[in-house]
């Protein structure tokens, strides 16, 4: 069952992949920590893989669905 809407898996890819990116390609002072580092990486594959499955468990436990509603 899905509970991640189109729009929400956009944002979610975009922002996924640019904290993916941010550690791995800036020189930023803020990632020196690996704990930030790898923090980043996680995150931002967590909220890529569950904008590919289109599920999210966070909203599931809460009750939230950002699906269009069928009419």
């Amino acid at each position: 069952m899905n509970n991640v809407g189109r729009p929400d898996r956009v944002i979610r890819i975009i922002v996924g992949l640019a904290l993916i990116a941010l550690p791995l390609f800036s020189g930023m002072a803020v990632f020196a920590s690996p704990i930030t580092y790898w923090l980043s990486i996680v995150a931002g594959v967590i909220l890529g893989g569950t904008a590919l499955m289109g599920f999210c468990p966070i909203y599931a436990a809460l009750g939230l669905n950002s699906c269009a509603v069928k009419r």
